[in-house]
């Protein structure tokens, strides 16, 4: 069982190498995934442990493919992993994240019927999602993670939650839009995000419509076709998906009914108890012939106050 003593992370398969890439002194706000664009967990961890005169690179944890951990910083120091970066407000998140990189090739590319990473290396289909990802850029071959992997990111983004009080599980492409893409969409980060935000509170956050009705819609923006007839004012929603503007929620009584709502019309209420924090199977990443991408956690805008009633969005 993984915990946090002085910063530092214990429990079985841990180890911890000093990278001498650290900052100041961190008080973590969030955790920020990554995957590494590597060819190993040895190589990562050497590669981030060396000063360069190009620049350096650093994160608190390299998670390997078999579910060992490497730890080169205590939590409460910067380490370097962000780069240039936004989230809510802020900018620079290494002052403001923990980051853990993910033993995993990334993006991949075709050579003829072959999926090849950039430093060369040839992975068979049963170790690629070919997935268009969320911000785009069309369909591509995208290198798996394991699921030990998968179940190993959730313990550790569940114990840094609790022991740190973070605020959100973000991928790199949530606060680098435009500039980076990982983990990607072969990653279940939503899953994972709400299971580790779960586990302290150990509820499910619902919301209530305020509007006198509210389109619910297949997407996050008012250009996306509604998916059923507009919401009720005091219908109540499960939050699924956060987003700065838009969320995405499940109905409730609504049989399999999930769509986007903007955040202006909706409010938070109370909440209920959560399922278990282990992911099911249809949540973690195996290798598909063809998957979609899942929209990315975001933080929910504040309600929005008192309207004129009418039907929005």
């Amino acid at each position: 069982m993984l915990a946090i003593q002085n910063h530092r992370l214990t429990g079985p398969d841990v180890s911890f190498r000093a990278t001498p890439n650290v900052g100041g002194a961190l008080r973590p706000r969030y955790v920020v995934l990554h995957y590494t664009a590597g060819r190993t967990l040895e190589s990562s961890v050497e590669s981030l442990c060396t000063k360069k005169p190009q620049g350096n690179a650093s994160a608190h944890i390299v998670l390997g493919r078999d579910g060992r951990i490497v730890q080169l910083a205590p939590f409460n120091a910067v380490t370097w992993h962000a780069g240039v970066s936004q989230w809510n407000g802020i900018d620079g998140l290494n002052h403001h994240a923990i980051g853990i990189e993910m033993d995993n090739a990334g993006l991949l590319h075709r050579e003829g019927e072959r999926c090849v990473a950039w430093f060369g290396k040839v992975y068979p289909d049963n170790e690629v999602v070919v997935a268009e990802h969320r911000h785009g850029g069309g369909v591509r071959p995208w290198h798996h993670f394991t699921e030990v992997q998968i179940e190993r990111a959730l313990q550790l983004c569940e114990v840094l939650v609790a022991h740190y009080g973070l605020q959100d599980v973000l991928g790199h492409e949530d606060i680098a839009r435009g500039r980076k893409v990982d983990p990607g969409p072969a990653f279940p980060l939503a899953a994972v995000r709400a299971r580790a935000l779960g586990r302290g509170a150990d509820v499910a956050v619902r919301l209530v419509v305020t509007a006198t009705s509210l389109n619910i819609r297949s997407g996050p923006a008012a250009e996306f076709p509604k998916v059923a007839p507009a919401l009720k004012r005091g219908a109540e929603l499960v939050l699924l998906e956060p987003q700065d503007r838009w969320s995405r929620v499940a109905v409730v009584g609504a049989t399999d009914l999930e769509g986007w709502v903007c955040n202006d019309f909706v409010t938070r209420q109370a909440a209920t108890r959560s399922g278990p924090t282990v992911l099911s199977r249809s949540q973690r990443a195996v290798p598909v012939a063809q998957a979609r991408a899942t929209p990315a956690p975001r933080k929910p805008a504040a309600p929005a106050k008192k309207r004129t009633p009418r039907t929005v969005r």
